[in-house]
């Protein structure tokens, strides 16, 4: 992180706002503030420099279709505050090389050449993850330390508008969201997480799953305006 906690949340596109300001004004905000400002203080390295990048890239009128994550790669120089993107030129980690051999497999070619979704982004792919912070080396450091009441506030606003939208929603832990999104014209898809220790594992392999052509399908039919997520 490259500034306090406060002062990120001060800077967040004007269309979450509502829902991040809500959110820094209960307790549970304040002290998820305090607590990784503190972490700070003491040394630790957090990551990612930029917390709400997810927010920045994709405003919630543009979302078509979210990705749900669990918290940021937690090595040097990885995450960059989109769920399981990485900077270009970085080696990829295995979930992100595995969805990306999915989308080659899937539609035939990928548009990416590295392992930077933040074209996907912009396209209306909201990449968020559940925590969005995480310390250096230490996954789920920052997990339930109050940042999934936040997301989880975040995701109801997408699924509180009247376009449709796809949730992807892989492996158990983002499935458990599935009650806060899946109402209204929306629409979910579900395989397992596309961890190598879970990507071919029964009854919902994400090997195979082609979750994004499917995603393509169903926007066509659901927003017959909108063009297909460059994948």
């Amino acid at each position: 992180m490259t500034q306090p906690l406060a002062a990120a949340f001060a800077s967040v596109a004007n269309g979450w706002r509502d829902t991040t300001d809500a959110f820094l004004a209960t307790e549970t905000g304040q002290n998820l503030v305090r607590f990784i400002d503190q972490r700070v203080a003491d040394g630790a390295v957090v990551y990612p420099a930029s917390v709400f990048r997810a927010l920045e890239l994709t405003e919630p009128s543009q979302v078509r279709v979210v990705i749900l994550g669990q918290d940021p790669y937690h090595g040097p120089d990885q995450a960059q505050g989109l769920a399981f993107s990485v900077a270009a030129g970085q080696k990829l980690p295995p979930s992100l090389r595995n969805m990306l051999n999915e989308v080659r497999d899937d539609i035939g070619a990928a548009s990416q050449c590295s392992g930077d979704l933040s074209a996907w982004a912009r396209q209306g792919v909201l990449l968020l993850n559940a925590a969005l912070t995480v310390e250096d080396g230490q996954p789920q450091s920052h997990a339930n330390r109050g940042w999934e009441l936040l997301t989880d506030a975040l995701l109801a606003k997408v699924a509180a508008r009247a376009e449709p939208v796809v949730f992807l929603l892989w492996g158990a832990a983002a499935q458990r969201k599935r009650s806060i999104v899946e109402i209204g014209p929306h629409r979910v898809l579900t395989a397992n997480h596309p961890s190598p220790l879970s990507a071919r594992r029964a009854p919902e392999p994400f090997i195979g799953c082609r979750h994004f052509s499917r995603t393509n399908e169903l926007l066509a039919s659901l927003r017959p305006q909108t063009v297909p997520i460059c994948w």
